[in-house]
This record gives C-alpha cells, structure tokens and sequence, in this order.
C-alpha cells in the first residue's frame, strides 16, 4: 500500500536550459530534462517532439520538497485549512509530498478516520499526502492506539504531536509495539509542568516584556528523555521542531552512541531569535517558541553537518480572528509551506550562512529519507517530482497570494527573494505562477 495518497499525473514535457541541481546525485549543470508519462526519460540535449516546453533559462530545477510536519486542521478545523487548500499551499511552495498530523477533531487514532481522510485525498489533494496517526488515543496519554492496524491502513508515522507522550513508561511501550510497524515515532518534546503558562522563551526578553516564559529546558529535558528510552530499547525516533541549543547536544551525543534519531528544525527557528516577539505579532508565536540568537546558531550548525537532516514547516493555519488578539491570548503556530523556500534563501543562502545545495537536500532528500519514502530525484526512470526556481526573482509576502485557507504568516508585508516558478509533483504540474 503506498503511503502518500493524491493526484497524479502522466505529462509529456521538457524543461529546456535550467541549471538542474541534485545534490544527492551530484548534478549542477545547464541540462535539458524531458518527461515522458510523468516520468524523467532523458537528461541532457534532449528531444522535444510532441512534448510540452518549458523555457527554463536562468532558473533552477531541482528535486521538490518533501515536508513531514504539516498542519491540514481535517477534520474539525475545515475553515482554517483543508487537503485541497493545504496541498494547494504545499504546491506553490514546491512540495511533491507533505505529510499531515493527526491533531484533528476527531484525532486520527483510528483506521475509519485514517480511511475517511485517504479517500478524500485521493480526490481532493494537488500533491501526494501521507496521514500520520496518533501515539495514544485521543492524544491523551493514558492508552496506545493500535499502531499495527494502523500501519495496515496506511499511516504514514505515529506522532501525538502537539502533546508529548504522557509518561516514560508509555513512551517505552510505544517505542516497543512500534518495532512491528516499520513506521517513525515522530515526537514532541516538551516537558508541560515546565512550560504551562509560557508564552514565549524564558529569557531577558521575555522578562522585559512581562510576558510568561518557556525554559529550554521544557525542551531539552523531553529531548533527552526519549533519547535514553529510544537508546534502551534499540528503536529509532524522530525529533520534531528542535529550537534549543541544549537539545541539539543531547542529540549529538546520542548519535555519537549509537541511538538512531533524527531531527527537524523549522525555517522559523532558523531564521528568527525571540528578539523578534518584541512586536508583539502573535504571528511570531510558536510552541516551541523562537529562542536566542545562541540557540539558532547552534541548529544552523546542526543543519550545515546533518545533525539536523531535515526542514520541515510545522504548518500550522489559524484563523484571522484566534490571532487578532493579544499575544497571551492567541494560539500557538504559524503557516510555512509557501513562504518556506523563499524564507531560507532570504535569511540563510544569500548571506553565505548555508549553501544552496545543502539547503535543497535537506528540503527534499533528507525528509524523504527519515520517513522511507521514495527521494525525490532528476534521474532517468525517477518519477517526476521537480520544482523550478526563479533565484534572482523578488516577491512581497501578502494574504491575497496565499492559497492556504489562513494567512498567519510571521512574512507578512516582508519582501523575499527565491520564487517557485513550477512544481511538478507525481508526474504531473501542480503548480505555476
């Protein structure tokens, strides 16, 4: 059964003159790439019979995206986000593949609902989406979901994002009925009795502020708890959205010890410290919150040596009114998928803080990889899952280009650089601007 589940194509197409760069495949050259059945044929000079044309001269082609933390808010929530506009988003953000948490009215923990929402993706969804499912039922800590049948029915991965798992004991016993599914833990790492009532990080800004504070020890502490149980019991785990420089050295230590775990940052902790919350903007509030100039560091390095193998969004869509109040009152997160790309080489490449290349791979095939699906890649006989980049084009992020069905964006009114041009996504053009 596969796990990613949407609309596929079969087009007949050649992208003419792009700088095509895979840095998986160690590809950077001016090449023509044709596409036959929604499948990469030929690479090089290429013919162009009874194939479409894309003139793609001084554009980058590349691998599209692949984020594993997106936020569709189906069921329950259909007026922030739906498949239709969250693919939507995800494609004009250059993503082939995205896959959604189960923190849904009803939570995804059973295979009905895991069912209900494959069926209609397959109808509704403009690039492949795979359904992650709960760890416990309800997401309430108290009893496992049954993972196995779970599995069966096609879930992408086991998460109670949002929550983290109640207690260690629960966390091991997950850890062990995991072992049958092949499917990631993906975890949420937090400590609750010391991050309740925090609404930013616990720091001198947020003391200056009088606003609550959220240690990253409310962080690190959950980091290192699932590593030691994850290193007992010889299963691997996936640690979702690290913001703290003190969870990014449990985890190298971890790894240097053999324990298989893997790591996302997103481009909002990449990009921005806690200084920013000085606004106010109750879009820059997100759990875990934005830390110290320190803590970014410490992931952009993370990210530079593959600590960090992957980006992923946390896509998380509000509507107007939950984020037009006062920053205490106003929920956690904020949307990603198509500013993402824009984002990073706005605030990383162009300064010289990290290369295109590395950048691209760990959008793409480092994803790809921690969740066993198939990397996107420009290769012969490889499915066509490409995305074309504009490098020198300018944008100015505002609510009317977002086809998200929410617009609580940290971007908003900043202009960016780097432009989705195309995505092919399953061999067909999901989007084009």
């Amino acid at each position: 059964m596969s796990i990613l589940v949407g609309k596929c194509g079969a087009e007949n197409i050649v992208i003419r003159g792009a700088r095509v760069v895979d840095p998986t495949e160690g590809i950077d050259a001016v090449l023509d790439v044709r596409i036959d059945g929604g499948v990469v044929a030929a690479i090089g000079t290429v013919d162009t019979n009874e194939h479409r044309v894309i003139e793609a001269e001084g554009l980058v082609l590349a691998p599209a995206f692949v984020d594993p933390h997106v936020h569709l808010r189906t069921p329950g929530r259909e007026d922030e986000e739906t498949i239709a506009t969250g693919t939507a988003a995800a494609a004009a953000g250059g993503y082939c593949a995205i896959l959604a948490m189960p923190n849904t009215d009803p939570v995804v923990d059973s295979t009905d609902v895991l069912r209900g929402l494959r069926a209609r993706a397959l109808e509704e969804a403009e690039v492949p989406v795979g359904f992650t499912a709960a760890i416990t039922l309800g997401q309430d800590g108290a009893q496992l979901t049954e993972m196995g049948e779970l599995a069966d029915a096609g879930a992408a991965a086991f998460t109670d994002d949002g929550r983290p798992v109640a207690t260690a004991g629960l966390m091991r016993r997950a850890l062990e009925y995991n072992a049958i599914t092949g499917r990631p833990l993906a975890l949420h790492c937090e400590e609750p009795s010391l991050t309740r009532g925090g609404h930013m990080h616990m720091g001198v800004v947020s003391a200056e502020l009088g606003l609550g504070g959220w240690p990253s020890l409310g962080e690190s502490l959950g980091v290192a708890r699932e590593l030691a149980l994850a290193g007992d019991t010889g299963q691997p785990v996936h640690l979702m959205h690290l913001s703290a420089r003190e969870s990014v050295e449990h985890l190298r230590h971890a790894r240097a010890t053999g324990v298989r775990a893997s790591a996302e940052a997103t481009p909002h902790h990449l990009c921005l410290t806690d200084e920013a919350v000085r606004s106010l903007d109750a879009n820059l509030k997100m759990n875990p919150p934005l830390r110290t100039e320190g803590d970014r560091a410490t992931l952009l390095e993370a990210l530079r040596d593959g600590t960090i193998a992957a980006i992923a969004t946390d896509h998380a869509p509000h509507a107007r009114e939950e984020k037009d109040v006062p920053f205490e009152e106003a929920p956690f997160g904020v949307t990603g998928l198509e500013t993402a790309f824009a984002s990073l080489y706005t605030h990383l490449v162009q300064p010289g803080l990290l290369t295109l290349e590395t950048l691209l791979e760990r959008m793409s095939a480092g994803p790809a990889r921690i969740f066993g699906l198939d990397r996107p890649r420009v290769a012969v006989g490889a499915p066509a899952n490409l995305v074309l980049l504009n490098l020198d084009g300018t944008w100015r992020v505002r609510e009317e280009r977002f086809r998200s069905r929410s617009t609580n964006s940290w971007l908003l009114g900043k202009r960016l650089h780097g432009k989705v041009t195309t995505t092919i996504a399953a061999g067909r053009v999901a989007y084009e601007a």
